[in-house]
């Protein structure tokens, strides 16, 4: 269990992605209200405070349940702090404070550690881990809809302002290092699980993910095209399909009913964009049936886009981007064959469960009913 300089670097990076990201949004709705379009601002804007609201809540239970830990009572400027959207910054400042001390301050190539030195590095992966996993949350929650709501303007009216392909290529940035940051984070904090030997497995489960989601974003771009009550309600019937199955898993993550509740509507919001193993079980399975349904799904979509032609469709866009549906999911999907097959940092150890896309379990961590079986 090592943090290192470049793990510091990363944290670094993470917040400076995360508020571009805030300063894009707000820029694009601001735009977009001054255009008149009141609509896609006002979308723009819920997206950006449903994901933010959702992470304050969580980061807030989380420090509640810390202090708890401890012995001592929550400050109530903590909960100031969260009501003004300041979780996430005051979580990374105690993580790069620490953070800073840990990978400058102390080697990393050394085993001769006193055990408060031992203490500070678990607290600060600790700290780290329980940022990506917020950051995770919030990118999937606020970074792929805007992503969708922005391809989908770009597309419908030809043509793009500045803020929006910002915005695009910050919601692409912020979705790419979430994704890769969480699952490095991740082994870094289970003792019991081999991180990544070097950089190749982790490029490949990148190119998997973003591959994969960016095959199916695109595909509900077109489907919003067709018709955008049918492109909505099958949202809606994949998110109440991912939370039956949260459900189904009886997932034990948070302390509280309120917080499981909420944590299993999110489950269930995420599984709209991709897979997510909630529950620390065997994959292959659930896995292979969630692309199998994502490959009927986007073929559907494909076909029924191009058997009803309309006269409102410009080929000179949607011709490429039916081309690059059908390819990034190919990609995707031959990459996640690669990974799981040859790259996974467990395919040389016994068959045990798939480590989870949820926050760390340890002897002593306050998640420690997450994992069940």
């Amino acid at each position: 269990m090592s943090y290192t300089k470049l793990n510091f670097m990363m944290s670094v990076l993470g917040i400076i992605i995360y508020i571009s990201d805030l300063i894009v949004d707000t820029w694009v709705s601001v735009r977009f209200f001054h255009e008149g379009k009141y609509v896609f601002g006002i979308l723009t804007v819920s997206f950006m405070l449903f994901g933010t609201l959702v992470v304050q809540c969580f980061s807030y239970s989380w420090f509640k349940t810390d202090l708890k830990k401890a012995g001592q009572e929550s400050p109530r400027c903590f909960l100031l702090l969260h009501c003004l959207q300041g979780g996430i910054f005051t979580r990374y400042w105690f993580a790069l404070k620490k953070g800073y001390q840990v990978a400058f301050k102390y080697s990393s190539k050394t085993d001769t550690f006193l055990g408060e030195q031992i203490d500070l590095r678990k607290e600060v992966i600790d700290r780290v881990t329980d940022l990506s996993m917020l950051r995770l949350f919030e990118t999937y929650l606020e970074g792929c809809p805007q992503l969708v709501l922005q391809l989908y303007i770009s597309l419908e009216y030809e043509q793009a302002s500045i803020s929006q392909y910002a915005a695009i290529g910050i919601s692409f940035c912020a979705i790419s290092w979430s994704t890769l940051d969480y699952q490095v984070s991740l082994r870094k904090s289970l003792p019991d699980k081999h991180v990544f030997s070097g950089p190749c497995p982790k490029f490949i489960y990148l190119f998997y993910k973003l591959f994969t989601l960016l095959s199916w974003m695109l595909s509900v771009v077109l489907l919003l095209f067709l018709n955008v009550k049918i492109a909505l309600f099958l949202l809606l019937f994949l998110w109440v399909l991912g939370i039956l199955w949260a459900f189904k898993q009886q997932t034990q993550f948070c302390a509280s009913i309120s917080m499981e509740f909420l944590y299993r509507v999110i489950v269930g919001f995420i599984l709209i964009f991709t897979f997510f193993n909630i529950k620390g079980q065997n994959t292959k399975c659930p896995m292979s049936c969630y692309y199998t349904v994502r490959v009927l799904a986007t073929s559907g979509i494909l076909a029924v886009f191009w058997g009803c032609p309309l006269s409102v469709f410009n080929l000179d866009y949607f011709l490429p981007i039916s081309i690059t549906v059908a390819l990034t999911l190919l990609l995707g999907i031959i990459f996640l064959i690669v990974y799981y097959g040859t790259l996974h940092p467990n395919r040389s150890k016994e068959t045990k469960p798939d480590e989870i896309d949820g926050k760390p379990v340890q002897i002593d961590c306050r998640m420690k009913y997450f994992i069940m079986e």
